[in-house]
């Protein structure tokens, strides 16, 4: 499996918890995408940093080969999915407490 298909696989994951199987629909909310675009920054530039350094490589045959901000363009669509997925939880989980 590539590096390409676990980061889309990623995303359908998360995607599918936030808005079907949790139903906490932070992909329906603007502040979800107002605090992504603040992690988004900080994560091209970390990430920039770590590839135009040769820290972290990545096979050519793992990737798709676009590149953006030094790095396969796959970390986005895995930071998406984490970033998603963990607030998704924390929702969910702080939901729960609340209950009890």
């Amino acid at each position: 499996m590539t590096y390409t298909q676990i980061a889309i696989f990623a995303v359908l994951f998360a995607t599918s918890f936030d808005l079907y199987l949790f139903n906490t629909q932070l992909l329906k909310r603007r502040v979800f995408w107002t605090s992504y675009a603040i992690v988004v920054g900080f994560q091209l530039l970390t990430n920039w940093w770590l590839t135009s350094r040769n820290i972290v490589m990545y096979s050519p045959d793992a990737i798709i080969g676009w590149r953006i901000a030094s790095a396969p363009v796959e970390d986005l669509l895995f930071g998406f999915a984490l970033v998603l997925g963990v607030l998704t939880n924390w929702i969910r989980l702080g939901a729960s407490d609340k209950r009890q």
